[in-house]
């Protein structure tokens, strides 16, 4: 096992303009409270008489509140641009507009492993799940890393899941190849997990917003940087293209802020995830899964069913009237377009296994900024 640290400039750092003014962290964990862990396998060595192939994947674990507090429940919206993929509790998120403890993001294969692990992991933490038996429907999400991975040998355990969770704190975050973003790809370079976030000012009140994206979708052609079509100019290493391949990866967006929404506004919110990711480029393939979520930890509450039935039959939700919530969503869609684009710049090269003998690329930061210096002339880039 090992874990690849992020020694990569992101996209401010190399001078890219992008829209609107950050949290401290630049990252998801600006929305106070909230935790992000991780757990990453990179086993590059097949064991000698050992039937599974490479390992290069991992787990993902958000807390919108914190591993102190797994028992709260935060409002939230889903929406799906391509339904080829898995999420799974979104049907009660539809249903009933929340969610109860930590979402994992991970691969395809793994997503039984990760519910599992996670409901393992709450069973442990919250008492009233083994004093009362109460139901818990985990938010679990995934994407396709088969081609650096061996995703049939199924290397996730249910120890590497505790793990994850275990290790989620706020601060700084990891980006690249990480988590369940560790074997991914994004627009035929190698891609991984990023994260973005925002502060917004309404009626005088601050909030934050954050985003972290599990990248995994696109093909070269169609990417965009900054409005600069990057992928028509750098059609080297192209695999999938090369080898007459259609888009198959995926994409998950999550969206977290701590502005007052009820869950018709966090589903729209949700929807501004699918315009971030189309300011790279992508017009979303039939073959992808591009799923997001978004929700609040404003009037986060304890999560205790029996409270809910005998408690008072009259509930209050607090939510910024609708027309104070167009820079919310705008804030979202700017940071889910940054966020992918920092999974990329943080992501290393990676071995393919399919196609074989091949190598998934990182995207060289110099040449990206020549480019853009190349064709949109922008100030305080790096060597400009």
């Amino acid at each position: 096992m090992s874990l690849i640290p992020h020694t990569r400039l992101r996209g401010r750092q190399l001078g890219l303009p992008f829209v609107g003014k950050t949290g401290p962290n630049n990252a998801i964990t600006d929305v106070a409270g909230l935790e992000v862990g991780f757990f990453t396998r990179i086993e590059e060595c097949r064991p000698v008489g050992h039937e599974n192939g490479l390992a290069r994947t991992g787990v993902t674990t958000i807390f919108p509140c914190g591993r102190a507090h797994p028992d709260r429940s935060v409002w939230a919206g889903q929406f799906s641009l391509n339904g080829n993929g898995e999420m799974t509790g979104s049907h009660w998120i539809h249903d009933a507009g929340y969610f109860t403890g930590p979402i994992a993001l991970t691969n395809s294969h793994s997503v039984g492993m990760v519910h599992h692990g996670v409901t393992r992991w709450m069973i442990q933490h919250v008492p009233n799940m083994r004093e009362h038996h109460h139901w818990y429907l985990p938010v679990v999400a995934e994407t396709y890393d088969g081609l650096t991975n061996d995703i049939t040998a199924l290397h996730i355990t249910e120890a590497d899941v505790l793990a994850a969770l275990d290790s989620a704190k706020g601060g700084a975050v990891d980006e690249g190849n990480v988590g369940g973003g560790t074997g991914m790809q994004c627009y035929e370079f190698k891609g991984g997990t990023g994260t973005s976030s925002r502060r917004v000012i309404v009626e005088a009140h601050e909030y934050s917003v954050g985003v972290l994206v599990q990248a995994n979708f696109g093909v070269r052609e169609d990417f965009s940087v900054l409005g600069v079509p990057v992928g028509h100019f750098w059609p080297e290493d192209a695999i999938l293209t090369q080898a007459g391949q259609p888009e198959t990866g995926s994409v998950i967006v999550i969206i977290a802020t701590d502005a007052p929404l009820h869950p018709v506004q966090l589903q729209r919110l949700a929807k501004r995830g699918a315009l971030g990711i189309g300011r790279t480029g992508t017009t979303g393939g039939v073959n992808s899964g591009d799923i997001m979520l978004a929700f609040t930890t404003h009037d986060n509450r304890l999560w205790n069913p029996a409270e809910l039935i005998h408690g008072s039959h009259i509930k209050a939700v607090d939510y910024l009237e609708d027309n104070f919530v167009d820079e919310i969503s705008r804030a979202a869609a700017h940071a889910t377009e940054e966020a992918v684009i920092n999974a990329m710049l943080a992501a290393q090269d990676m071995s393919c296994i399919k196609p074989e003998g091949l190598t998934l690329r990182a995207m060289d930061p110099n040449r990206l900024i020549n480019m853009l210096m190349r064709y949109r002339p922008l100030s305080g880039l790096v060597g400009g």
